[in-house]
C-alpha cells in the first residue's frame, strides 16, 4: 500500500480540515482538496477557488492577481480532478506536459492516484494509505 505524501504539516492539516469542513470524503473532494493544500497561496485562497456553500469550483480564480506560475498548475490540476475542467480554448495548458513542468509534480501524482485509486491499484501502486475519516 502507498502512503500518501504531503508537502508540510500545515498541507495535511489542511487537507484533513477541508474534508471535515466540506463533509464529504469522497475521491473528488480528496483529490481537490490534496491539490490545493499543497502551496500556502492557495491555502489562503482555498474560499476564492473552491465554494462550499455550493460545493463546486470557481474556475475565474485561475485568473486572479493572487495566482502564480506554479499555483495556477496546480489550481488547473485541481480542477480538472474535480471535474475534468479545462479552460475553453487554453486546452493545452491543462496537459501533463505544461502542469507537471514545476516543483508541485511529485505531489501531483498522489493526487492523480486519489482520484482514481481503482485504477492505481492496477498499475501495483496500491490506494493510498490514507484514512481520511480519521486524522
Amino acid at each position: 500500500m502507498m502512503e500518501i505524501k504531503f508537502s508540510s504539516r500545515e498541507h495535511k492539516q489542511f487537507f484533513f480540515d477541508m474534508l471535515d469542513r466540506c463533509r464529504v470524503k469522497d475521491s473528488y473532494h480528496q483529490a481537490f482538496f490534496y491539490c490545493v493544500g499543497i502551496s500556502e497561496t492557495t491555502r489562503l485562497n482555498v474560499n476564492r477557488l473552491f465554494s462550499f456553500r455550493e460545493d463546486c469550483i470557481n474556475p475565474e480564480a485561475l485568473h486572479e492577481g493572487w495566482q502564480t506560475g506554479g499555483t495556477v498548475k496546480l489550481t488547473r490540476l485541481a480542477f480538472n480532478l474535480w471535474n475534468g475542467y479545462t479552460e475553453e480554448k487554453n486546452e493545452q495548458l491543462s496537459t501533463p506536459y505544461e502542469m507537471f513542468d514545476c516543483g508541485y509534480a511529485p505531489y501531483f501524482l498522489d493526487a492523480i492516484r486519489l482520484k482514481y485509486p481503482e485504477y492505481c491499484r492496477e498499475t501495483g501502486v496500491g490506494k493510498p494509505n490514507v484514512r481520511v475519516e480519521e486524522r
